[in-house]
């Protein structure tokens, strides 16, 4: 079983940035491929952007269309903790952040069905 907390959700204007972070349970945690999702309200819960493993020390990133080239997904393994780094965030970036763990496939999936843990979410509001 793995457990997920997350950290760093408030309110920002537009323009400025905020720092997520998720610390997991779990000795195997360089293994896993790391998620950020987010809901708005009245919406459905959509896919911004995945870590995973592709070497020994290697890892590889996807983003969404619209965060990629402001937001940037980092880990450190030695904190078993994933950040999501938001920068230039815009009134359209207002949702509850979660973070994810695959544990299985491993392959920083767009698919939410492939994450086999959740965090329990953060809010970032971003004001006009």
């Amino acid at each position: 079983q793995v457990q997920l907390v997350e950290s760093g959700g408030g309110l920002v204007q537009a323009g400025g940035s905020l720092r997520l972070s998720c610390v997991a349970s779990g000795r195997t945690f360089s293994s896993y491929a790391m998620g950020w999702f987010r809901q708005a309200p009245g919406k459905e819960r959509e896919f911004v952007g995945a870590i995973a493993r592709s070497g020994y020390s290697t890892y590889y990133t996807n983003y969404a269309d619209s965060v990629k080239g402001r937001f940037t997904i980092s880990r450190d393994n030695a904190k078993n903790t994933v950040y999501l780094q938001m920068n230039s965030l815009e009134p359209e970036d207002t949702a509850v952040y979660f973070c994810a763990a695959d544990t299985r496939w491993r392959s920083s999936s767009r698919d939410e069905k492939e994450y086999d843990y959740w965090g329990q979410g953060t809010q970032v509001t971003v004001s006009s």
